[in-house]
């Protein structure tokens, strides 16, 4: 079955943008996934084709209105049976465990938010989940729907070439990944490290494994107490 993406926003011109090249971009082309974008524009009714007004109970900015997006998610049929969700910066944080679960269903609609935020009475209606890729502010939500989408088209099965390429990757067992070395054995005076060399697989395997216990305690003290709560941090260790 294809993955489905539909993307609601104010700028179909954005897409597919990014996601038109690369491993996105030959899933695509070869039928893996499948993108549909949507002008929210088309269900204004009005001739001048408004989608905003200004903030009830006043303030600056402007404000997407229910109506006209609650319109434009019930034409998006039958994208209308896929998870909804709203990129914006009050959701909850997008993870990797709810990539791989997104990945593993249909598809999405995802609606991209613009201007001050989007009218709350549609987002109850209409079911958006609120969806965060970071704590700051984009000018709208197209950056932040391809983001999430590739996020998902990679772990699609056919579009990483080998099997296994994400079984070692950031957030897979909650830890940051471990550092990566190739070709040439010294560059600079820094040579790779010994045991990545040795050709002891147990002993890589351990290696690897400090490795990316210390990088997660030093770079992300939160993934490391969500993993081992009762566990001390790990010595720092070294490239030799």
């Amino acid at each position: 079955m294809t993955w489905r993406a539909t993307v609601l926003t104010l700028f179909p011109e954005m897409f597919p943008g990014p996601l038109g090249v690369s491993l996105a971009g030959k899933a695509l082309t070869s039928g893996i996934w499948a993108l549909e974008t949507r002008d929210i524009r088309a269900s204004a009714t009005d001739r001048h084709r408004s989608v905003d007004d200004t903030p009830a109970g006043g303030g600056p900015g402007m404000v997407l209105r229910a109506d006209v997006l609650a319109a434009a998610i019930d034409a998006a049929m039958p994208a209308a049976n896929l998870p909804r969700l709203l990129m914006s910066p009050r959701g909850r944080p997008l993870t990797q465990s709810r990539v791989k679960e997104l990945a593993a269903g249909p598809g999405a609609l995802v609606v991209c938010g613009r201007f001050e935020g989007v009218d709350e009475r549609v987002i109850a209606a209409r079911g958006l989940q609120e969806v965060s890729i970071g704590d700051y502010v984009l000018s709208g939500g197209e950056i932040a729907t391809m983001a999430l989408i590739d996020a998902c088209v990679r772990l699609l099965p056919g579009v990483m070439g080998a099997a296994g390429s994400s079984a070692e990757e950031s957030f897979t067992d909650g830890l940051l990944e471990y550092p990566q070395y190739t070709r040439p054995q010294e560059f600079e005076g820094m040579p790779i490290p010994q045991p990545l060399t040795s050709g002891d697989h147990a002993r890589i395997k351990a290696w690897r494994l400090a490795e990316a216990e210390a990088l997660t305690r030093a770079r992300r003290p939160d993934l490391w107490a969500a993993k081992n709560p009762d566990r001390k941090p790990p010595k720092n260790t070294t490239k030799g």
